[in-house]
């Protein structure tokens, strides 16, 4: 029995050269939602714990989000729609934008898997031709809108392959029944690097270069004549 073959990317500095989470806030600034000296050292102190393993994803939810949830749906996507023409049109490199369609014209399953929340991803997989989003899930009120809380287990570390084996059984599917590839460039994705069948060290940070090298897993520099 031939097994499904599926293609998983990490987002940010996988696909995409920056880091949408980040840049995200830095829009927020620029258009007036967030405050341009305290958010951007809150931020940047996230970011610091990101890269180093240590990063509280919950209370940097909350902090990311709080702009959104103050303002609203309409709000949201008006400001998403300027920042996706302002800084993610600009870096979909057409590099990504071929590796993924490459896995897709062969017939796999692609999804994108990121510790991103979900209202700046979904608009940037659609981008990319990617229906398959897992992200961080926001919990909803009774209204619909975001409260600042992750519904679920946030996919980020661990909890990508948690999230990935439920999305798996959604389908009906388990381990043992697909050929599965992932692409990430962060010491965060190990524990999903290593789930895979095809590990692929991708733009990888200097950590992650350095245990690819160990283990003899694939590296790919996307960008790096770009």
């Amino acid at each position: 029995m031939t097994k499904q073959r599926i293609a998983l990317f990490d987002l940010d500095h996988t696909l995409l050269p920056i880091d949408s989470d980040y840049t995200w806030g830095e829009f927020t600034q620029q258009i007036g939602w967030t405050d341009p000296v305290v958010f951007k050292r809150r931020n940047d102190e996230f970011y610091a714990h990101y890269v180093a393993g240590t990063l509280d994803v919950h209370d940097y939810v909350r902090f990311a989000v709080e702009a959104l949830r103050t303002r609203g749906d309409a709000a949201y996507r008006e400001a998403h729609a300027r920042f996706m023409q302002q800084w993610i049109h600009p870096n979909l490199k057409p590099v990504a934008l071929e590796l993924v369609q490459a896995h897709q014209r062969q017939g796999e399953l692609v999804a994108i898997v990121t510790a991103t929340n979900e209202l700046v991803t979904r608009p940037i997989a659609e981008a990319f031709g990617v229906a398959e989003l897992i992200a961080v899930e926001l919990e909803r009120d009774a209204s619909g809108w975001i409260t600042g809380e992750i519904a679920g287990v946030p996919s980020m570390r661990e909890g990508k392959v948690v999230r990935v084996t439920q999305w798996l059984e959604q389908r009906g599917l388990d381990w043992l029944d697909v050929e599965t590839t992932f692409y990430s460039d962060s010491m965060n994705d190990v524990p999903l690097l290593e789930r895979v069948d095809h590990p692929v060290a991708t733009n990888p940070d200097p950590r992650l270069r350095t245990l690819a090298l160990e283990r003899g897993w694939r590296i790919l520099d996307l960008f790096k004549d770009q």
